[in-house]
């Protein structure tokens, strides 16, 4: 697995928006965060401009409007960070893990019809 760059929470706010709607312009990327969050247009700039440094986006200037890329994989910088959380906090045994979600008395009956399926379709599969 290939070493992706360490992306704070709030940076993480900026990548779903660029995941989800790239190419995406620094004002789109603003509007949408102003919306869902305290921060200000000038906190956004930077905290997309971390993105850049650190390899996260790449970007074409259109004329005036700078329009971002990601150079992250979603499901790659999940699968990453899903890898490490595991071994964090479970010392690498998802069984533990799911064992752990499982008695959560939190989860409805759809989202543990939902596991069971996902399970069940891996298993016919055969992967792994």
């Amino acid at each position: 697995m290939k070493k992706l760059p360490q992306i704070s929470e709030a940076e993480f706010e900026v990548m779903k928006i660029v995941w989800e709607n790239a190419p995406v312009s620094t004002n789109d990327i603003t509007d949408r965060l102003v919306q869902t969050t305290d921060w200000s247009p000038k906190t956004i700039q930077t905290l997309i401009r971390r993105l850049v440094s650190k390899g996260a986006l790449t970007y074409e200037k259109n004329g005036r409007v700078f329009v971002y890329m990601p150079k992250v994989n979603e499901d790659e910088y999940l699968m990453q960070k899903s890898s490490s959380f595991i071994s964090r906090y479970f010392g690498g045994d998802f069984s533990a893990m799911f064992s752990s979600y499982l008695g959560n008395d939190e989860l409805t009956d759809e989202e543990l019809k939902n596991l069971k399926r996902i399970i069940e379709d891996r298993v016919e599969k055969g992967d792994k």
